[in-house]
């Protein structure tokens, strides 16, 4: 822009301005991106030629699948498998979570189906505030198998009323089962 005219071409640029290199840059991605969504960061994509403003950096989430959590926009869903005598008789489970474990209480007679909610155990909003929830299902392993002794003490509790399926039970297996067809 002053009125000279170089003959001499730079050897680093070959006369365009800009040179090719590579930058390791440093990427803060906010908690509860989701697959598919496009974070920006301005100035740190290609050069322009002749000293101009340089581009933005496009980054497009990938979200690697959890080998055990599912999820569901901000919530996290879980499959817990319990035996037939964690359901019946109740108790304390571990389930993963986001950042760890959580104790679960299970509460004696749980139905399979049942699904216990842990607030503000999912993910965070990225557009507004609040976090989801972790969302355990919960399903009874019925064995395959049994030996002579186990089957004695199935038989056994098979004639016991306690072990005959309530009638509030049924309903309830029956509206979910509608309910799947509406």
């Amino acid at each position: 822009g002053e009125g000279k005219i170089s003959t001499k071409k730079c050897s680093e640029c070959n006369g365009e301005g800009i040179v090719r290199d590579d930058e390791v840059i440093t990427i803060n991605i906010p908690a509860g991106v989701a697959e598919g969504m496009q974070l920006s960061m301005s100035g740190k994509g290609n050069a322009a030629r002749h000293g101009g403003i340089n581009g933005d950096l496009l980054i497009l989430v990938e979200e690697e699948p959890h080998p055990e959590l599912i999820r569901d926009e901000n919530d996290i869903l879980y499959n817990l498998l319990l035996s037939v005598p964690q359901a019946a008789l109740g108790g304390t489970v571990e389930v993963p979570t986001i950042d760890g474990k959580a104790k679960v209480k299970i509460e004696p007679g749980t139905q399979p189906g049942k699904v216990l909610r842990l607030r503000n155990k999912g993910l965070p909003s990225i557009n507004s505030y609040g976090t989801g929830d972790l969302l355990v299902n919960v399903s009874v392993y019925i064995p395959e198998t049994l030996s002579a002794s186990e089957k004695d003490i199935m038989n056994g509790l098979e004639n016991s009323p306690n072990f005959q399926p309530k009638k509030s039970v049924k309903e309830k297996i029956f509206d979910k089962f509608r309910h799947m067809f509406d």
